[in-house]
């Protein structure tokens, strides 16, 4: 038996997560949910609730939190109540592996609570290695904690490496489909709406990060993760435009080998591989067909174009604080376009201003990293907030 939290379990990896659950009970692989968090979908999460029926739930909105308490009412779970209560969760001790599926900084701090308290971690959360990847890992350091990555990407990298020594890995190859932009010009980008941004031709996921994957920095993010996870210096690591997804990544060995992971782009897959590892369980998810498929293409990213990941090979490079202010400037950039307040080429000129008037230092403990995080968040808002003023003054006197 097995025991799991879900944190972002109304999200879309924690619904993947839970059916992944489904599957694994199915098939004589029991898996019990202990604890279980939302943002604000406090019908899903009762459900939830009364599907699983774990211990305790967390709803992280206070507003919702009454509503919750009365949805639970006659059902045996314990309710706690924003970032305190998801805190909380990730140290307590009568589970073994928390799926970190929160989106956001906000998930940073159970990743390092849950590693503190010898917890297997599952990780869906970008951010937590993004902004605190040398952290991590030396909390990782001596530890018999395992960090198992819950991205397509990462899994797939970690797949490819069982059985090899990593000193003998040459070159890590990170796939993107492109997203929605990959065929436009970029003055077109200037036009670009929040409908279209948030069409993406291959995956199903959450707005935030589905917007990191129209402006290509959950690439760049994914690159700083590899990093971290697999100890390979930036220079080689590499991405490729692959519109397909089907080859979730790449690995070349010295000796001149190439392997690489394939499957459909199902996040089932990867999740069910981190509840495992390393085992591999049967399901029932689909498969696939390469005679359907018919081809696979590849392109290198246009930097210049996607300026959000040149952005991210030179924050990697940059190292210190940099990393931190990338993560939470974008961040905040991401919900300014969602909002509506921003244009899309937007995003990359107010993490490019955040960068360049941050002030890098390499005291990276957890104090500081959220008082950088903070600052980095506030420059941008407040950018913003002057841009459109200064763009309203112009309007008035034309």
């Amino acid at each position: 038996m097995k025991n799991i939290a879900v944190l972002g379990s109304t999200g879309s990896i924690g619904r993947n997560t839970l059916e992944v659950v489904r599957n694994l009970n199915r098939n004589n692989y029991p898996v019990t949910v202990k604890y279980i968090s939302a943002n604000s979908n406090v019908d899903l999460l009762c459900e939830q609730i009364k599907e699983f029926k774990p211990k305790g739930a967390v709803i992280f909105r206070a507003d919702c939190f009454q509503r919750l308490k009365e949805c639970t009412l006659n059902l045996d779970c314990e309710v706690l109540c924003g970032q305190e209560g998801i805190n909380e969760i990730a140290s307590r001790n009568d589970f073994e592996l928390v799926v970190n599926a929160l989106v956001g900084f906000s998930g940073l701090i159970p990743t390092v609570k849950a590693i503190k308290n010898g917890k297997d971690v599952a990780l869906a959360n970008k951010e937590s290695l993004v902004a605190a990847g040398q952290l991590i890992n030396f909390l990782l350091k001596g530890s018999k904690t395992r960090l198992l990555p819950i991205d397509s990407e990462h899994s797939a990298i970690l797949q490819c490496i069982q059985g090899e020594p990593l000193n003998k890995i040459s070159k890590l190859t990170l796939t993107a489909s492109g997203g929605p932009f990959r065929e436009y010009s970029k003055d077109l980008f200037e036009h670009v709406t929040l409908e279209e941004a948030l069409n993406h031709p291959n995956w199903k996921m959450g707005n935030k990060i589905t917007i990191d994957s129209a402006t290509l920095m959950n690439k760049g993010f994914e690159i700083i993760e590899a990093k971290w996870l697999f100890g390979i210096e930036v220079k080689n690591i590499e991405v490729l435009i692959h519109p397909q997804s089907v080859i979730h990544s790449l690995v070349e060995f010295t000796d001149g080998s190439v392997k690489a992971q394939l499957g459909v782009p199902d996040m089932k897959v990867p999740i069910q591989y981190a509840l495992t590892y390393p085992e591999r369980v049967a399901s029932d998810f689909p498969r696939l067909d390469l005679a359907l498929l018919k081809r696979l293409t590849f392109e290198e990213p246009d930097f210049d174009k996607f300026e959000c990941l040149r952005l991210a090979y030179e924050v990697i490079k940059l190292g210190g604080s940099y990393p931190v202010v990338l993560n939470g400037s974008n961040e905040a950039a991401v919900d300014l376009f969602l909002n509506r307040k921003i244009k899309f080429t937007e995003i990359p000129y107010l993490i490019k201003s955040a960068l360049e008037k941050h002030d890098n230092h390499n005291k990276l403990d957890l104090e500081n990293i959220i008082e950088t995080d903070t600052w980095s968040r506030r420059f941008v808002y407040e950018s913003a907030s002057v841009t459109r003023l200064q763009q309203a003054d112009k309007l008035r006197s034309n």
